[in-house]
């Protein structure tokens, strides 16, 4: 398969070791393209809720390729986020072509671009982390939920149905909240006088030009690899919000068992041990 060549890609909120995570998805893309620059803009691993019980090949072969690419002379910049902020004792390490950093700036093409995750702007991830975690955790299991939903709904000849993305858009707090996050980081972005801002975070795949009083940015987020499955592309000096396409029904349904057997088994060890 030919790869397409490219100057560089963003992505974020991977959130490796978690039953959300489309690993074999984000595979086949980083196998398809050849970056110069690899930015991973936090929530890689999730390290908040990793299991020893649960980290599948699939997700080991995602950390494989993205070593392979450093070792083919990519250059892999690692941000860190809030759910893999254990690496942030590790900012500004380097080796070799990869580099762990809490931010990035970049010049473009004469054009100043500035990368950070966001959780910065996330009053329930800076004072009080356990609530952040246990969403975290309760996200996780929804995302689950929603994969049996959807292979009954496949079954029936129904479209899939998104539940996180459905109460998102139904709760005002999480519509205000994503408004509030992309309106601080434009802010800053026009004060500091960056062309790009780029962030991930809230799971919201954007590209968009955005003015106020001060000046204009154009905001970009790299969106998710948990339900959009998306990155950010620039290549000859333009930007391009690239989506995925989700596996087969046949590798989903085997995909949503094995999940299924592995959170039976986890509650099943919690029963016993809550038991004795």
């Amino acid at each position: 398969m030919k790869k397409r060549a490219l100057d560089l890609v963003v992505i974020s909120d991977v959130h490796l070791g978690t039953y959300g995570c489309h690993a074999d998805e984000l595979l086949e893309y980083l196998k398809s393209i050849k970056p110069k620059i690899l930015i991973l803009n936090g929530d890689i691993i999730d390290i908040w809720q990793f299991r020893k019980s649960y980290f599948p090949k699939s997700h080991l072969k995602v950390i494989k390729k993205i070593l392979d690419f450093t070792s083919k002379g990519t250059r892999v910049y690692y941000i860190t986020g809030n759910h893999d902020e254990m690496l942030r004792k590790f900012s500004e390490t380097k080796m070799g072509n990869f580099s762990i950093l809490d931010k990035l700036v970049l010049e473009l093409d004469e054009k100043k671009a500035w990368f950070f995750h966001g959780d910065i702007f996330d009053n329930s991830v800076n004072q009080a982390k356990w609530i952040a975690k246990l969403g975290g955790i309760g996200y996780d299991y929804l995302i689950l939920l929603n994969r049996f939903v959807n292979w009954c709904l496949v079954k029936f000849g129904k479209e899939p149905y998104s539940l996180s993305k459905k109460i998102k858009a139904s709760v005002k707090k999480a519509v205000k909240f994503i408004s509030d996050f992309e309106n601080a980081a434009i802010d800053l972005a026009i004060d500091n006088q960056y062309d790009y801002v780029v962030c991930g975070h809230i799971h919201e795949p954007k590209l968009e030009e955005r003015t106020n009083k001060k000046g204009k940015t154009t905001y970009l987020n790299s969106g998710d690899w948990i339900e959009n499955l998306t990155a950010l592309e620039y290549n000859n000096k333009r930007w391009k919000l690239y989506k995925h396409k989700k596996i087969s029904k046949v590798d989903e349904e085997k995909e949503y068992f094995e999940m299924e057997e592995k959170f039976c088994e986890e509650h099943m060890i919690v029963n016993f041990l809550t038991r004795n």
